[in-house]
């Protein structure tokens, strides 16, 4: 029999959602993609051949398990200029992606048993990642009328003898949230250690996007190539740690990963290095299709308190239509052929919510809301 814990864990409701798209594709029906949060741009030039010319020099052997010391120096002076903060490159652990770097950092942390605190709605995998390790997540709740902000009373009264560390997501997944400067100095004066995911820095369009190195050392930054850089394929992510976790976590690494593939981290070099303006470039174009987005969706009649300020989602309250997201969003994929993630799939407090992505083309949005709006109309519902 499976084990207990590969059954209880909650699937990732936006594959199934993706999943039954394709198949209702291979029936030769059109379905706009909105579930997906994967940039549909081509990787930067530079990137691949990159790739292409280690591959043909013969770079395909293992590498050492925390990383080539040029990206890891790159991913160095990268804080430095964006951030203004020192970041040793000792203490940089290149990953096969952000998901083991999430991993790896709190295995790394926590005892079974242990307490780490996520927001409610959250990234979807977060609890998954928290179980797998041994931990037990807990949320505490952020709202839309806050404007998605972390409260940090709320923080406080979640925190336990239990607790070991704070999981911060900014800008956010699913919200498009850019925490305040404020919000993140006082969650670290907590003094408990913080894991900030930071994979969509960049791809910001209103503030700033902080990394955690900014207000206290006592914390993990995990961050990664896939979103700014369309690399989602290409598996490279990393994490900053604490000088004396870097020797746990390299053992972690080898026992687990080994190391990541050497042209892939020869490629991230040349990200890093060369690639800032085409990222750059992407991230103006998603701040346009954000736009058109946000209008779309209010001409439809949804009402939005809170519009993204990163990351490509929009976080949309459907619960008029139906509050159940999961038959909303199935319901929508079936009758309009529109792919939407469900609320609930990031927690209970995103119940009622669709997530759309607007990580695909402008006429696709155009597209999408033209059947969103028949599939409306048709229901006979007024927003």
């Amino acid at each position: 029999m499976p084990s207990k814990l590969s059954e209880e864990l909650s699937p990732f409701y936006v594959m199934d959602v993706l999943e039954r798209a394709k198949e209702i594709e291979a029936s030769g029906k059109s379905v706009i993609h909105f579930e997906v949060g994967e940039p549909d741009f081509d990787t930067p030039e530079v990137i691949s051949e990159e790739a292409i010319k280690s591959i043909q020099e013969g770079d395909t052997k293992y590498t050492h398990s925390l990383g080539i010391p040029e990206l890891r120096e790159a991913v160095s002076e990268n804080y430095r200029k964006n951030y203004a903060v020192d970041i040793d490159p000792s203490t940089v652990v290149v990953t096969m992606g952000s998901s083991p770097a999430l991993y790896l950092s709190i295995i790394s942390l926590i005892e079974p048993g242990d307490e780490v605190l996520i927001t409610d709605p959250h990234y979807a995998c977060y609890p998954q990642i928290i179980k797998i390790a041994g931990g037990v997540p807990k949320t505490f709740r952020i709202y839309e009328d806050e404007g998605f902000q972390i409260s940090v009373d709320r923080l406080k009264e979640a925190i336990t003898p239990k607790t070991r560390a704070i999981l911060i997501n900014s800008p956010a997944n699913p919200t498009g949230v850019v925490l305040e400067p404020e919000v993140m100095k006082e969650i670290a004066e907590l003094g408990i250690f913080i894991i900030s995911d930071e994979i969509y820095h960049g791809l910001v369009y209103k503030g700033k996007a902080r990394t955690i190195y900014e207000v206290t050392d006592k914390a993990f930054a995990v961050n990664g190539f896939s979103k700014f850089y369309s690399m989602t394929g290409w598996r490279l992510g990393y994490l900053i740690a604490p000088k004396d976790f870097v020797r746990p976590i390299q053992k972690l690494q080898q026992n687990l990963f080994i190391s990541p593939n050497a042209f892939v981290q020869r490629a991230g070099v040349q990200a890093l290095v060369k690639a800032q303006k085409d990222a750059l470039d992407m991230a103006e174009l998603f701040n346009e299709r954000r736009k058109i987005m946000i209008e779309g969706i209010k001409e439809l009649g949804f009402k939005i308190d809170s519009e993204p300020q990163g990351a490509f989602y929009l976080f949309v309250d459907a619960s008029k239509i139906n509050p159940n997201s999961h038959e909303l969003a199935f319901d929508i994929l079936e009758n309009a052929h529109v792919a939407v993630t469900p609320g609930v799939d990031f927690g209970e407090g995103g119940e009622g919510y669709l997530r759309f992505s607007y990580a695909t083309s402008i006429s696709n949005i155009k597209e999408g809301m033209r059947r969103l709006g028949k599939y409306i109309n048709q229901k006979g519902i007024t927003l």
